[in-house]
């Protein structure tokens, strides 16, 4: 029998245990989705990954002037080191999630270069062709390119320096001027190289040298991107006063950020 002095029967026990539990249960439910929702936005919020090369025959300044910029990039990503050297080969595995990969300038043997990269050639290819991002810059050009290098340019390259019609005639530091999208825009260079594009060639030139050949090119591979250049956009003051060099322009780097923005595909491009 139940208790007739207690308040609370067996099945008001119950009922107040079944409250009890139906109450706990949305906050845990709330709290969980709070959780996710959190895990998703800082997902959402974190930058994309770039991996910078930063192996042998790269430049002291080279890598990090790159990986400085991409930092501090109106879209700004995160920058990690790969190569030889650096503690990170570049893999397939280290590639999956990176949005862009750079292959920056200072080399100055590509046959030397090349022997620590081909290794590495197909999976780079592989994860371009799949949608991934590829940016190089003077000797990351010429890399580009063929015979040695990946093959990702629907054409290949060649000096730009004493080539005909060029105003540069050896490989000495020096500023050029180019034609970026119509402007009339000037650049840090070093011994970097002009791409020629196969007839017919679905590129975006984004910028020629004084001769009209091309000095800074997008073009698709497969579903990715491959973006090139053979002066230094990335190049900042401490450069230009080591050579005691100008820009008639100033240091500026929006050129560098336009041709980021079109190689990882956030900025559509004019084709010429």
């Amino acid at each position: 029998m139940p208790d007739r002095g207690s308040s609370v029967g067996p099945r008001a026990a119950v009922m107040d245990r079944r409250r009890l539990l139906f109450g706990i249960l949305p906050a845990a439910a709330l709290l969980a989705t709070g959780c996710a929702r959190s895990g998703a936005d800082e997902r959402k919020a974190r930058p994309p990954l770039a991996l910078v090369y930063n192996g042998p025959q790269g430049c002291t300044d080279c890598a990090p002037a790159v990986a400085d910029l991409l930092r501090r990039a109106p879209r700004p990503f995160e920058v990690t080191y790969v190569g030889p050297g650096t503690g990170k080969p570049l893999t397939a595995s280290a590639l999956a999630a990176a949005q862009l990969y750079v292959q920056p300038g200072g080399g100055a043997d590509l046959a030397r270069t090349w022997r620590d990269l081909r290794d590495s050639a197909d999976v780079v290819r592989d994860w371009i062709r799949a949608g991934g991002s590829y940016l190089g810059l003077c000797f990351g050009g010429y890399l580009a390119g063929r015979d040695p290098g990946f093959d990702l340019l629907p054409g290949d390259t060649y000096g730009y320096a004493g080539s005909p019609g060029s105003s540069v005639p050896d490989d000495r530091d020096t500023v050029v001027k180019v034609d970026w999208q119509g402007k009339p825009r000037h650049m840090y260079f070093q011994d970097g190289p002009a791409f020629l594009l196969d007839d017919g060639a679905d590129a975006t030139v984004l910028a020629t040298y004084d001769n009209g050949a091309a000095a800074v090119v997008v073009a698709p591979y497969g579903k990715g991107r491959v973006g090139v250049s053979g002066p230094h956009p990335e190049a900042d003051a401490s450069w230009y006063a080591a050579e005691e060099l100008r820009n008639p322009d100033g240091v500026r780097f929006d050129l560098a950020y336009e041709l980021i923005e079109a190689t990882t595909g956030r900025r559509r491009t004019r084709s010429r």
